[in-house]
């Protein structure tokens, strides 16, 4: 039997004791209930905010109002400043954050319907992508879960198993 994507991201993350909360505006809560559906998710899982609104984004996970003025709910600089927010709020070792035009209207020639912008955020970096996930707005919201919890597996895959930091002996220690 082949283990599902979130129940690997939870393995993982319970075998590294590290955790994970979540920023979601365009999936409304999709990658929250997908975690939460695996046994002892609440290892892992700090919390998922859903910020739809821009106030919310401000007020929860310190989106400045000048990056959402510059650049626009769905851009990379606030999926970015809200998968930072969301880690450093909950102080979880990663955070999610996506932000997309799911449909039908919104868009513009810039950013068409089924834009979306998924962040990943570590002590070490903030990752952003962004795809088109053009469709229905069930079938957009379950595409874009999916590739954010595949990001996410692909990094914890490149970072390897944390290992345990090596022990220091002291005079006393015998061999």
């Amino acid at each position: 039997m082949t283990e599902d994507l979130e129940t690997k991201i939870v393995r993982l993350l319970t075998e590294r004791k590290q955790t994970l909360s979540l920023a979601e505006s365009c999936t409304g809560g999709y990658i929250a209930h997908r975690l939460t559906n695996v046994p002892g998710a609440s290892v892992i899982f700090s919390s998922g905010l859903v910020t739809y609104s821009n106030e919310a984004k401000q007020r929860f996970l310190g989106v400045r109002g000048e990056t959402l003025e510059q650049h626009g709910a769905v851009s990379e600089a606030v999926a970015r400043e809200m998968a930072e927010g969301a880690r450093r709020a909950n102080r979880t070792d990663y955070a999610i954050a996506v932000t997309g035009i799911a449909g039908p209207g919104g868009g513009t020639p810039g950013k068409p319907v089924g834009t979306v912008f998924i962040a990943l955020a570590s002590a070490g970096e903030t990752r952003v992508f962004r795809r088109f996930n053009p469709g229905e707005r069930l079938a957009f919201k379950e595409t874009t879960t999916r590739q954010a919890l595949e990001e996410l597996d692909a990094l914890l895959a490149a970072t390897g198993p944390v290992m345990p930091a090596p022990r220091q002996f002291s005079g006393t220690d015998r061999v």
